[in-house]
């Protein structure tokens, strides 16, 4: 799961799903720093990610890319994963996705003295390019892992993951059908948080 799904997973916690939201950036210790709420959505975001990587239908996702992208298929899929979000949002919120997408980033601005600095990095790029909602559009997405891509000086091959989701979409669709409403559940019943 990307930002998308994260803060979707998040329910209606401002607190939780920063915390969510700048988990990947938090590392060791440094979750020490944040407030209980911001620490559970830390700690939330790391068991989402567990229930992901463990879950048999995300690695079925991941073996259509395994040969070619290797240990970068489990970040691809958490991309593909967010399209399909993205894409279908009106059948998982009764939120607009313009709506969802401006509140997660006025949460961010407004705690923005207290984001990691990989995430204050990141922030206005993704803000002004408009991220969570561009996981829906496959030309945003290219230029998403493209950027990817050029971080990892272009070893990733990343930026012809969007000919990959093409060629599979049917599956990848059916794929994410059949997980997100686990993780929903893994997410409701672990951590008594009712999703939108």
């Amino acid at each position: 799961m990307n930002f998308l799904a994260h803060l979707y997973l998040s329910g209606n916690d401002d607190e939780i799903a920063l915390g969510n939201f700048i988990a990947d950036a938090v590392k060791g210790k440094a979750i020490l720093n944040y407030d209980e709420n911001i620490k559970r959505g830390i700690l939330l975001h790391r068991e989402i990610d567990a229930f992901t990587d463990n879950h048999n239908v995300f690695k079925k996702s991941k073996i259509h890319l395994n040969n070619k992208y290797g240990r970068y298929s489990g970040i691809i899929v958490d991309i593909f994963y967010d399209h399909f979000l993205a894409a279908n949002w009106k059948d998982h919120s009764k939120t607009e996705l313009k709506d969802f997408t401006s509140n997660a980033y006025k949460i961010a601005i407004k705690h923005f003295n207290i984001l990691p600095k990989k995430t204050k990095r990141i922030l206005p790029f993704m803000i002004a390019q408009n991220w969570l909602a561009g996981y829906a559009n496959l030309n945003e997405l290219k230029r998403v892992f493209y950027g990817m891509d050029r971080r990892t000086d272009f070893k990733s091959g990343m930026q012809n993951a969007v000919d990959d989701l093409i060629k599979n979409y049917p599956d990848f669709d059916k794929e994410f059908k059949t997980f997100f409403p686990d993780v929903i559940g893994f997410v409701e019943k672990n951590y008594d948080t009712r999703i939108l």
